[in-house]
């Protein structure tokens, strides 16, 4: 008696530790990802105050030129540009290269999600905003975009933001702007005018560059540009305007931004005036299509600001990276051009120093230290002390050689490369602290599964090998940008072996499950194709693509299939409730959700429906409702259903004899899903069904089953069109029932959105776990846990020993940089809130 005792108190001790190794291990990681994070994207130190024109020995003040105005490029009164917006492709970011001429941080791709941030104003820097200000000749209006005051607050004289978040808006975003327009061009109190709109971006979010949408936007801003270039013609107070039109970033084939494809790096950039004709510049217009989007000169975003400021009478903004465009030269005189390119040489040495040092760029080095240049930056000296020389000589004689223009401009061009391309001021230190905590989890983590876990230690080999492969694949800029390669053939790899499990069997058992074995795979080979994602091979054909979009019928065929499919099994689920009041209420919520989903795609994509289903919606009892009604009444619905579920299961009440409460909100949930899902997607449900019928049937230990859920969570959101890029990111669906930006739930529906998949796979594997325990198997949901957290762990460690490594990767930026912001939303947001959280309550509401 007492033996035993002594055992059940070692054990609950064991327990005791378990737990509390398993808490620090899932406190550390959010504590771990922040301090790295802060050492990783820092804010780079910048120089203050605005700049001032210093004196330039020999050749006078500065020069001026006479403002531009709107014209046609085919007339030569415009100058079009490739303008190349450099990774991370969205707003902020791509704002502050505009109007500061420098490389913004990659940070301000959080921050531009955070539309109540104020840490990312450039109130108190040096922009071409700032300087026209100065300048006290007008007032400053600005008209769309409100990332416009978050960065410049009280800039703007006038002003009329509009958020632009709001992506289910294609035309209030745009009409508010355009409505100050003729009231604008009638004053003559301003000297700047920004007009940021926002219907191209949003339909682009909504339906990719060929939406129907697209064209008619087009046509609408192009009659914007001839209101304005009318006006400058015919209004006497606008005959000094430039006008420049330009985007802030391009999109992908999917109709996304953030990363560096060619569509999304490549905006355009014009500059229009009659006065350009002068130049006898004309350009082709438009262009034939391209792949690589080159359609004319490629210059740097960051170049407008240098430009604008010869043009406009300015100094350049001191933490300035760009190259003043050379094709403006001819409007200068000789010496004149000397004054531009000179003055912007000396702007960009001011940053340089300031970066490294003076000695970085000495006045006059030795000879022979130019001989044999050890470093990219021994270079640039060597030729700007070449330059210095020949500038030397050209003051001792009557003027500038023109020749002496083409190197300057070139180191103009390598300056700005080499600074472009720094990897950061990194706190290194914090990066190995943040390191340090994540490697003190992965020790707590598997402390807790060793102590928790029964299973075998042959049993851990494929878990095991998925983590390890899985760390050191972050190492690899090929291997993080295709990841979902791994993902997909370790899960079919994963699934033989499972088969291979069950040849033990008797003759008829095993040729069941052998059957079972082969739609298995085939389901996942078809899970696979649905969606091509990654960077080598995103255009490629898939399923979406090939079959469905030129298939309409058979899409909503199989949509159709799986809305009956979750209404049959709601309809089982609801029977704990009175028979008819259950069926009306399953019946309802799915022909909610489903004419919701048909309303939304006919908005959006109204090639992709078929008769059918236009001739329902205008049968539809709610016909000539909104969008947002619409999905309010899904979520309502959705809420009530989910409520009386968890009613039951507090009450200990089964609903059905096949079906607990559990499953019931497992169902909904995916109804929810279904809801938040791309149209062409939402039959991958169907296929995940099968999937998880499989593994419900199978025996499988605790750390087999983990290890299923783990590759089928990655797996599913990389079939949904997941990726390590920004661009991936969906927010279609992320204003569902939304009638402005809230950025909770924003950020809410936009994670379920992308998330579809992987939360599904969490609450299926509870469920599974829930029917293994009530078959009298000993089912402990720590050890589960505990295993998921080993993996977070360990992939939290391996790619920030990735992003320490290869901090100054060519690569850094474009690939390391998201893979670190996508970690950080797996740790917290699906491993910490759903396979913890999520999964800890479905559970208890299920025992």
């Amino acid at each position: 008696m007492t033996s035993r005792r002594r055992c059940e108190g070692e054990a609950r001790d064991g327990t005791i530790i378990s737990t509390l190794l398993l808490i620090a291990a899932n406190v550390l990681i959010p504590i771990s990802l922040l301090i790295f994070a802060t050492g990783f994207f820092p804010y780079k130190p910048l120089l203050a105050g605005l700049a001032e024109y210093g004196t330039l020995a020999g050749y006078g003040d500065p020069p001026q030129s006479l403002h531009l105005t709107s014209c046609l490029i085919r007339d030569g009164a415009a100058m079009p540009f490739t303008a190349h917006a450099t990774s991370p492709t969205v707003t902020m970011p791509r704002l502050k290269a505009i109007t500061t001429g420098s490389v913004p941080s990659f940070l301000d791709v959080v921050l531009n999600l955070a539309e109540g941030d104020e840490s990312s104003t450039l109130a108190s820097q040096d922009t071409w905003l700032a300087q026209m200000k100065t300048k006290g000749t007008g007032k400053l209006v600005m008209y769309g975009d409100d990332t416009w005051l978050k960065l410049f607050p009280g800039t703007f004289d006038r002003v009329d933001g509009t958020t632009s978040f709001f992506v289910s808006d294609f035309t209030e975003v745009d009409h508010n702007v355009t409505r100050h327009v003729a009231g604008e061009l009638k004053n003559d109190d301003w000297n700047t005018m920004v007009l940021h709109y926002l219907g191209l971006d949003h339909i682009g979010h909504k339906g990719g560059p060929r939406s129907p949408h697209m064209l008619p936007k087009q046509q609408e801003m192009d009659s914007i540009v001839k209101q304005i270039y009318t006006a400058i013609e015919t209004e006497p107070h606008l005959n000094s305007t430039l006008l420049v039109v330009c985007g802030d970033h391009g999109m992908n084939d999917a109709g996304n931004h953030g990363a560096s494809s060619p569509g999304e790096t490549s905006p355009a950039l014009v500059f229009l005036s009659p006065k350009l004709k002068a130049l006898q510049t004309s350009s082709q217009a438009p262009m034939p299509d391209v792949d690589d989007f080159q359609y004319y000169t490629a210059v740097e975003q960051s170049d407008i600001a240098p430009t604008l400021a010869a043009l406009l009478g300015f100094p350049v903004p001191k933490n300035n990276l760009g190259a003043f465009i050379p094709q403006f030269l001819p409007f200068w005189s000789n010496n004149d051009q000397f004054q531009l390119l000179m003055r912007n040489a000396q702007q960009m040495l001011d940053i340089i120093t300031a970066a490294f040092g003076s000695q970085v760029l000495p006045g006059d080095s030795p000879a022979s230290s130019c001989d044999d240049p050890q470093t990219e930056y021994e270079e640039l000296a060597c030729e700007w002390q070449n330059i210095s020389k020949a500038t030397r000589v050209t003051n001792a004689g009557d003027g500038v050689d023109p020749d002496w223009i083409y190197p300057m401009t070139k180191w103009l061009r390598k300056a700005q490369g080499i600074m472009s391309g720094m990897a950061g001021n990194y706190d290194v230190e914090k990066l190995f602290i943040g390191q340090a905590v994540a490697a003190v989890a992965v020790i707590c983590a598997f402390a807790a599964a060793f102590t928790c876990v029964d299973d075998r230690a042959v049993s851990f080999i494929p878990f095991m090998g998925i983590v390890v492969l899985y760390g050191i694949m972050m190492f690899a800029s090929s291997y993080v940008e295709e990841e979902h390669h791994f993902w997909y053939w370790a899960t079919t790899a994963w699934f033989a072996i499972l088969g291979l499990k069950g040849a033990k069997r008797g003759f008829t058992s095993r040729v069941s499950h052998g059957l079972a074995t082969v739609l298995m795979v085939a389901t996942t080979r078809l899970v696979r194709s649905w969606n091509r994602t990654g960077q080598k091979f995103a255009g490629e054909p898939d399923i979406v693509k090939m079959v469905l979009q030129t298939n309409p019928k058979l899409l909503w065929c199989l949509v159709s299939a799986t809305y009956v499919w979750i209404h049959r099994e709601l309809v089982y689920g609801f029977n704990g409730a009175p028979a008819p009041l259950g069926f009306v209420g399953a019946t309802g919520l799915a022909l909610a959700a489903f004419t919701f989903k048909a309303a939304f795609t006919y908005e959006d994509a109204p090639e992709l429906v078929v008769d059918l289903v236009r001739s329902m919606l205008d049968m539809d009892f709610s016909r000539g409702a909104t969008l947002i009604s619409r999905a309010r009444a899904v979520f309502f619905g959705l809420g009530v259903a989910t409520a009386c579920a968890v009613y039951f299961a507090l009450a200990k009440k089964r609903l059905s004899l096949s079906s607990t409460a559990t499953e019931t909100i497992h169902h909904l949930y995916t109804l929810l899903a279904m809801t938040q899902s791309r149209t062409t997607n939402i039959p991958l449900f169907l296929l995940f069904h099968i999937q998880y019928k499989f593994l419900s049937a199978q025996d499988l230990s605790l750390i087999e089953l983990s290890t299923s859920s783990l590759l089928l969570q990655y797996m599913a959101f990389f079939a949904f069109g997941g990726s390590n890029a920004i661009s991936s990111v969906d927010l279609s669906n992320a204003y569902n029932g939304i009638a402005g930006y809230d950025p909770t739930a924003v950020g809410l529906l936009t994670f379920v959105s992308n998330w579809a998949g992987p939360i599904y796979w969490t609450s299926a594997t509870t469920l599974v776990l829930l029917r293994k325990r009530k078959a009298g198997q000993r089912v402990v949901l720590r050890s589960h846990i505990s295993l998921l957290t080993v993996f977070t762990t360990c992939s939290v460690a391996a790619v920030m020993a990735a992003c320490t490594v290869l901090r100054t990767h060519l690569f850094i930026w474009t690939v390391f940089s998201p893979k670190y912001l996508y970690c950080i939303a797996w740790s917290l947001g699906q491993h910490l809130v759903v396979n913890i959280g999520v999964a800890c309550l479905l559970f208890w509401l299920g025992t």
